[in-house]
């Protein structure tokens, strides 16, 4: 019980970075391909990086989902810097396959760890939101790179939200039961 609360502050820089790469989207809505691939794939590795340091703290109840989403972004992140001319369709199947995947994770560890973390519906919340996200992106994929800024900045600020909220009810039940 304690690997997952002794890394609340994790959650929590996850989530200002989600919430602050949301931002940038929305405020320069008419960011080009290569500076939304870049920004992107930052958000993505940076992400990925802090889910794979996680994993590695964590114990065997949550260590594989963490470690299996901290590849897959850093993969992604890695992926969009090594082809920074990819057109916006292809962006956006990136996009929409990297949410659904690390929502489903999101959702498996919020159902795997409802016994030792209190209101795991947060985690499955922004797992939810993710996948929803992913699944609209394929759906309309002819929506253009203006409705993919839009829709990835409201998505990450959302997610950010539920992350920071899921850390600090992490960081709040590590105090209540006096944990270090």
């Amino acid at each position: 019980m304690g690997d997952i609360t002794r890394s609340w502050w994790l959650l929590l820089l996850r989530g200002l970075a989600s919430i602050l790469f949301g931002f940038l989207a929305l405020i320069w809505p008419a960011i080009t391909l290569f500076v939304l691939v870049t920004v992107f794939g930052a958000y993505a590795l940076v992400g990925g990086v802090f889910e794979l340091f996680a994993g590695f703290r964590h114990g065997a109840e949550s260590r594989a989902w963490l470690i299996i989403s901290g590849i897959f972004g850093i993969l992604v992140g890695i992926a969009t810097f090594i082809w920074p001319g990819i057109t916006s369709l292809a962006l956006l199947f990136i996009v929409a396959f990297w949410a659904i995947v690390t929502g489903v994770l999101e959702i498996v560890a919020g159902i795997r760890l409802r016994k030792t973390i209190d209101n795991e519906w947060m985690l499955i919340l922004g797992g939810a939101l993710s996948v929803i996200f992913g699944i609209l992106l394929l759906v309309w994929p002819v929506t253009g790179l203006l409705s993919l800024v839009w829709l990835v900045g409201v998505f990450a600020i959302l997610h950010g939200i539920a992350e920071i909220a899921l850390a600090f009810r992490v960081k709040n039940f590590t105090q209540r039961v006096g944990m270090p």
